[in-house]
Parts: C-alpha cells; structure tokens; sequence
C-alpha cells in the first residue's frame, strides 16, 4: 500500500511564505508525475503545479513566480514553496503521486489527505 503525507500548512498573513512537502512510503519502486492541486471552499479541485519525474514543471497561471514545486526522487518526497502568498490562495492543498505497477503497464493515483492553507488579508 501507498500512503502520502503532506505537511508544512497553516496561516500566513498575505506576502508571506509557506513550504508543503509531501512523502510518499509503500511499496514504490518509482514514481512517475508528482504534484499539487488545491480546492477551496465551493470551488472544484484545481492543479496548481506538476512535476515529471526528470524534473519537468508547469503552473496555473495564478501561481507562476510565485510557487515553485521541486522534488527528491532519492525521499520520495515533492515540495511547494509558496511565496507572495495572497488571500485567494486560502484553500486545501492535496498533493498527487502517479506510481507505476513494476511488471506492468498500470499506473495508479495516489492522493494525500490535504493540508489546510489560510491566507489573511
């Protein structure tokens, strides 16, 4: 089985900055894309950045120059480094690991259990 756990959430004032990480443990022998995605209250599930396993990136447009994601293929571990944090950035934050099947061709969805960012104006 396959578990992720975020961390690094809370509240930060706007222009502040905050870091999530998410590990990832199990039975992995590798992990494809990682990412973050976010939902706010009343509003559907969104992606805010992904991250290929070579290292490859891409952002929501509300977020780029301000986030950076980044990630430790040796921990398992992807990071969000949030700067010039603004209101409409409160939300839950999930992260996304796509995790191959050794031997096969599947590939599975892992979510972690989301980790609460508030931004006060």
């Amino acid at each position: 089985q396959v578990q992720l756990v975020e961390s690094g959430g809370g509240l930060v004032q706007a222009g502040g900055s905050l870091r999530l990480s998410c590990a990832a443990s199990g039975s992995i022998f590798s992990i494809n894309a990682m990412g973050w995605y976010r939902q706010a209250p009343g509003k559907q599930r969104e992606l805010v950045a992904v991250i290929s396993s070579g290292g490859r990136t891409n952002y929501a447009d509300s977020v780029k120059g301000r986030f950076t994601i980044s990630r430790d293929n040796a921990k398992n571990t992807v990071y969000l480094q949030m700067n010039s944090l603004k209101p409409e950035d409160t939300a839950v934050y999930y992260c996304n690991a796509e995790i191959p099947v050794q031997y096969t061709e599947l590939e599975y969805d892992y979510w972690g259990q989301g980790t609460q960012v508030t931004v006060s104006s």
